[in-house]
């Protein structure tokens, strides 16, 4: 079978031919008909799980995909031939990844069923964008009367963040250069701020003196997200995806800080399914683009700004 693969820490990923996966007992043989492109997956070949995991070489990249069971172990009674799934189908250290046309994963794993009505590109692009913005927006604690900014927004997580918040009844702020502004309206922003004219936090306080209710930053580093912290009216909220934040010097301050983790569960992908089904959840696919040629679209996402979700298609 066809998979994109990392030789090594630091290696670029490169096309190979492996051996098709069999299922243990526990286990489902999936067919993959689409996967979804994440910063992770490259962030794994530039070492972020080195000293985690083992690293048996050459893994598979990727970790969300969606496609047809083709066999199940003797143990497995949760699917069956032929069931459309999709979740996240990384296994590190058993160098499994979802770039690739046969997959195996634990059928008691981060899986549910795919929907008729849903397409694969769109189920592939959900497992960890869709799920992140879904909790994280949970843990935000929103509802009607509060007002959230959405740093970030214009990619695949803070798109879905923009549309989970604006279902609590919040007043959305998000995020975007220009060219996304409309975009981001239709999903329920109720103003962008671009972040091309200035710094964010300086624009939003302009806007808002008195300051905000919550923070969803999908940006900012640790030492960088002081400014927007400081939005924050007391008994506010702040939480970061990529570990910004001090959470016990915000709490000296009447303010609540979360360094938030995802963890995709079978209840809310099956959720998150349902809800894109129903046309719910609006995904933008920036571009589907052959299994082949996914070692030079990896490159060109590691180099520039997200728009939306890549897509590899076998």
């Amino acid at each position: 079978m066809r998979a994109v693969v990392i030789p090594g820490f630091g290696a670029d990923p490169e096309l190979a031919d492996l051996p098709a996966p069999e299922p243990g007992r526990d286990e489902i043989l999936v067919r993959i008909h689409a996967a979804g492109m994440n910063p992770f997956d490259w962030k794994v070949a530039e070492g972020a799980l080195r000293g985690v995991v083992e690293h048996p070489f050459p893994i598979v990249m990727g970790s969300d995909g969606a496609g047809v069971v083709e066999a199940v172990g003797a143990d497995v009674e949760a699917f069956r031939p032929g069931d459309r799934v999709y979740g996240q189908f990384m296994k590190v250290a058993l160098g499994r990844g979802s770039y690739a046309e046969l997959t195996v994963a634990p059928a008691d794993g981060k899986l549910a069923l795919v929907p008729e009505g849903l397409a694969f590109t769109t189920a592939a692009a959900l497992p960890t964008a869709s799920v992140t913005a879904y909790q994280a927006i949970q843990a935000a604690r929103l509802g009607p009367g509060r007002t959230v900014l959405v740093n970030g927004a214009s990619g695949g997580v803070g798109q879905s963040a923009v549309q989970f918040a604006a279902d609590t009844g919040a007043r959305v702020l998000a995020t975007a250069p220009p060219d996304l502004a409309d975009h981001l309206r239709t999903l329920g922003a109720d103003e962008i701020v671009d972040f091309t004219q200035g710094p964010t936090a300086e624009q939003v306080l302009a806007a808002h003196p008195d300051g905000i209710d919550a923070v969803l930053d999908l940006v900012s580093k640790p030492g960088e997200a002081d400014a927007l912290v400081a939005l924050l009216r007391p008994g506010g909220v702040a939480i970061s995806t990529n570990g910004a934040l001090d959470p016990e010097a915000m709490a000296a301050q009447e303010l609540r800080g979360v360094n938030f983790f995802s963890n995709a569960t079978p209840e809310d992908l099956a959720t998150l399914a349902g809800l894109a089904a129903a046309g719910r959840l609006l995904v933008r696919i920036d571009a589907e683009v052959p299994l082949a040629e996914a070692p030079a679209a990896i490159a060109r996402a590691r180099a520039g700004h997200a728009r939306g979700k890549t897509v590899f298609v076998p």
